[in-house]
């Protein structure tokens, strides 16, 4: 570049620090900005909001941690499940406004559900604890990983389900009763979507008789060009709403909040990383 006599611009300096940080980090808090950079926390309250406006951050609910937007990005990264996030976050913030019950994010890894994000902070009902970034759900117990299970292609399937029967604990026995492992996929995909098993309690290794968090929850895939990109739940309190009545008011919304994200995922490129 050439030797232009000027003075550069402080602000906008400071301004691409922050952001170099959010990519090398991926995510970070404000604390975490603030020890990087040495930047006071107002002034980059101020960089961060004006960088979310410009679409080049965003915030995620589940722990306030901000990271760099895909716009930063050379290409979709849809394995780590950042774009996805990105993409969902504000549809289960529009969410937690029409139901007062928290939802979830999570995405399939391997053996195991993994959470990404939930809107439980913005929830009417907190009495739910919710689950932090990076918590493990139980592939076969939980209404997310049935969700996963029943609409992934099906060498994807055999794929997990083997990995699956190889594991001993408990937690993955139904994985050796393959006739009943088919019964409940054709069960969630008649229906649209996935129920908690009768045993599962939320935890990932024990059965609701030893470890039981009192909720019960719906889930259904979100598909991009025919693959499950993740799953999005919804989640209540079993001795306020039976199932049936659950499904009946709020159905239709998580329908419609798993649609949108669809669609925005896919005008993004989501499907094709």
């Amino acid at each position: 570049m050439r030797d232009y006599r000027v003075k550069t611009i402080d602000s906008l300096s400071r301004g691409l620090e922050v952001l170099r940080v959010l990519q090398d980090v991926r995510a970070a808090s404000l604390h975490d900005l603030h020890l990087a950079t040495g930047i006071p926390k107002p002034t980059l309250t101020r960089i961060l909001h004006t960088a979310h406006q410009h679409g080049l951050v965003w915030q995620r609910m589940v722990d306030g941690a901000f990271l760099p937007s895909h716009t930063l990005q050379r290409r979709v990264e849809a394995d780590g499940g950042e774009w996805l996030v990105e993409i969902a976050s504000p549809v289960l913030g529009e969410l937690s406004q029409r139901v007062q019950w928290p939802s979830i994010i999570s995405v399939p890894r391997l053996d195991h559900m993994e959470t990404l994000e939930t809107n439980s902070s913005r929830t009417y009902f907190d009495g739910l604890p919710p689950r932090p970034h990076g918590f493990r759900v139980n592939m076969l117990g939980s209404a997310s990983g049935r969700a996963y299970l029943a609409f992934c292609p099906e060498q994807e399937l055999e794929a997990v389900l083997a990995r699956l029967r190889l594991k001993k604990d408990p937690a993955y026995q139904l994985a050796q009763d393959d006739a009943a492992v088919r019964r409940m996929i054709e069960s969630t995909r008649r229906r649209g979507y996935g129920v908690r098993a009768p045993d599962f309690g939320g935890d990932h290794d024990r059965p609701r008789s030893e470890a039981d968090d009192g909720r019960e929850s719906i889930a259904m895939p979100v598909l991009v060009d025919d693959r499950v990109v993740g799953c999005i739940n919804l989640t209540w309190r079993r001795e306020v709403l039976s199932l049936p009545t659950a499904v009946r008011r709020h159905l239709d919304d998580l329908r419609a909040a798993v649609r949108t994200v669809e669609e925005r995922a896919r005008a993004a490129g989501l499907g094709h990383g």
